[in-house]
Parts: structure tokens; sequence; C-alpha cells
């Protein structure tokens, strides 16, 4: 599906890029992934339409775009979004805090 102009692949996923996994009001980022460079709504939906060698983002790569606000389009870079605060830089909606639990799918930690 294009959201924003940019292909994000996925289950169930709606204009904001929640999925069939993730689908609250804050569910709204879509994280472009090292592998395969794609994104994709969450770590499932890539494990089920992505490809068959997942691999997070290395500590020396955090300054590329890797996270796609589905409210506005904007794209974060990997410390842009690790030290967001769990609201998009440009237009200030909210992320899911709880995806932090997760960053270890996502990026070296």
């Amino acid at each position: 599906m294009l959201i924003h102009g940019h292909l994000v692949k996925g289950n169930d996923i709606d204009k904001e890029t929640r999925c069939l996994h993730y689908h609250t009001e804050i569910d709204r980022i879509a994280i472009k992934f090292y592998c395969c460079d794609t994104y994709f709504p969450c770590f499932s939906c890539h494990e089920a339409e992505g490809c068959d060698t997942p691999q997070v983002w290395p500590v020396a790569q955090f300054h590329k775009k890797a996270v796609l606000c589905g409210s506005c389009g904007y794209e974060l870079s990997v410390n842009e979004y690790l030290s967001c605060e769990s609201s998009c830089p440009s237009c200030k909606s909210a992320f899911n805090p709880g995806c932090s639990l997760h960053k270890h799918l996502y990026f070296e930690v």
C-alpha cells in the first residue's frame, strides 16, 4: 500500500500504517527494515511478507531515514526516532511509547 508516497507492506494496513497486529490510535509508524530496505508496520508483518534474512539497523547507520510517520509522511532517522519521546517531530502526532519494548527487533542495542 502507498502511504504518503512510500510503499508499506504488511497485513491489513490502514492509511496511517496500522496493521493487523498493532492497530490502536497511536500505532502510526512503519519501520524500514535494514535487510530489505522496505517499510513494514511491525516485525510480525515483516515475518509474514518480508525477506528471509531479518537484520537490525546497525548503530553506524542510525543517521539514515528508517521510520515513517503514518500521520504526515515525515521520515525520521533512527536517531530521531529513538530520541523523539513518542511523537512526530514534524506533525507532533503521538506514537505508541510501548514500541520501545521492541526496539531490539529493529535496531542494534
